[in-house]
């Protein structure tokens, strides 16, 4: 027989039907508290309020389990493709080879961006935010493809699919590019996703960019590790967009906005600014750790620890072992990754950390490869929305396919004024 809660509430008594997850998770449906009892709930934040259904991304954080479509994280880690990940996040399965041959087609035949757009750059100031202009540039991509406002069949959804994860990449570099006053580097259809974005980032006339394997492995693995996080604040916002019906790019461009927040896609920009202070300050890492643990201290240690994971991030486990690949490789002399070297060590070592349980996080290590691939921080939060946009796309997709779906429509607690009179200008 199916479990149910009991509310109370003055003399009434209310049976509540408990949902249970595929993982056995348990939650309260309250779907029809308000019209039974008058009764919303007050969850700030929605921390413990269930939106959706979700058969996309499980997450446990108390055991460090991170799984897209229940296959384990850690075994996307074994030549790395991101773009059989968006597959599987989006269509919900892993694709024949025909498709995924059919799928990188497509993104190869989308990746340039119409002239047209292109020349939209010219007119915004070198200096704009990266996310600004990705943002709107998302946005104006349906004026040059109206025919994907309309949700057709899966065959027309692929393409508009492939569009958006193709030109992304271009919208990224282009607006690297802008910002150093650089020519733009037009994709090769020759390189795969990664290695070609790396291309249009850096390469200059007559000297294309070179990328080794580990280099592609390891940008391959932080797009694929930040491809979908169940109902963040960026995926939720592309869900509360979507709900209104509104068509898959400006769902997408909301989401770009709600990832620039600093509390959000701004973590490893946090880490490399802090490592930054550190160096300029002349703070030792050690020093760093004592002031950590001090409470009375004001000093933030940014990087260790996660609102989600209370055991070792699964995605910082993977990262780190490519973190130390790819700086092994580059060889690299930073003294910012010196000091995040040392922190990670003394850290991992440190009782008052291992009993916490504040590992270093997956900002911590995304910030240190990313730096050390030359790309500047504030790029950091585009190279994340570039892996978190299949997410986002998978999002949309199970929502609008979902026949019970309805435009999301908070309630809230009122505490404002009580009625009172409208007073004439002249007499207050």
């Amino acid at each position: 027989m199916p479990e149910k809660a009991l509310l109370c509430f003055g003399d009434q008594q209310i049976e509540l039907p408990v949902l249970v997850g595929a993982e056995g998770e348990k939650s309260v449906d309250i779907s029809r508290l308000r019209d039974a009892t008058g009764l919303t709930t007050y969850d700030p934040s929605l921390s413990n309020t269930a939106v959706c259904k979700s058969a996309i991304t499980f997450i446990d954080g108390d055991e460090g389990i991170l799984r897209y479509r229940g296959i384990p994280i850690e075994q996307f880690t074994d030549r790395p493709n991101f773009i059989e990940v968006a597959w599987l996040l989006i269509f919900g399965r892993l694709p024949k080879k025909d498709e995924l041959d059919r799928f990188s087609q497509r993104l190869t035949l989308n990746e340039l961006l119409h002239e047209g757009m292109k020349h939209q750059f010219q007119h915004i100031p070198a200096d704009a935010p990266p996310m600004a202009l990705l943002s709107a540039t998302l946005s104006n991509l349906v004026c040059y493809h109206p025919q994907f406002l309309a949700l057709g069949d899966d065959e027309s959804f692929e393409e508009m699919a492939a569009r958006l994860i193709s030109k992304v990449r271009t919208i990224a570099a282009f607006s690297y590019r802008r910002s150093l006053g650089l020519p733009f580097n037009y994709p090769n259809p020759n390189l795969r996703y990664c290695a070609n974005f790396l291309h249009m980032m850096f390469s200059i006339p007559y000297q294309q960019y070179s990328i080794t394997r580990e280099i592609e492995d390891a940008l391959n693995l932080i797009f694929i590790l930040h491809a979908d996080h169940e109902q963040n604040c960026s995926t939720s916002t592309a869900r509360v967009v979507g709900s209104s019906r509104a068509n898959l790019f400006a769902s997408c461009a909301s989401a770009v906005c709600a990832l620039w927040g600093p509390l959000h896609g701004g973590a490893n920009v946090e880490v490399v600014e802090m490592l930054d202070r550190i160096h300029h300050g002349g703070m030792s890492p050690e020093d760093c750790i004592k002031a950590a643990k001090d409470k009375a201290n004001p000093f933030k240690l940014f990087g260790f620890g996660h609102r989600i994971y209370k055991n070792y991030d699964p995605r910082a486990k993977i990262l780190k072992v490519a973190c130390d690949r790819v700086l092994s490789q580059m060889k690299v002399k930073d003294p910012l990754l010196d000091i995040a070297r040392k922190l990670e060590e003394l850290a991992l070592a440190d009782p008052y950390f291992v009993e916490r349980k504040l590992y270093p996080n997956v900002d911590f290590y995304s910030g240190i490869i990313l730096r050390s691939l030359g790309i500047p921080t504030n790029m950091f939060t585009v190279c994340f929305a570039i892996g978190r946009l299949p997410g986002w796309i998978a999002q949309w997709k199970e929502q609008h396919d979902d026949p019970t779906s309805k435009i999301l429509r908070p309630r809230q607690v009122y505490i404002g004024n009580t009625i009172q009179d409208y007073v004439p200008i002249e007499k207050r």
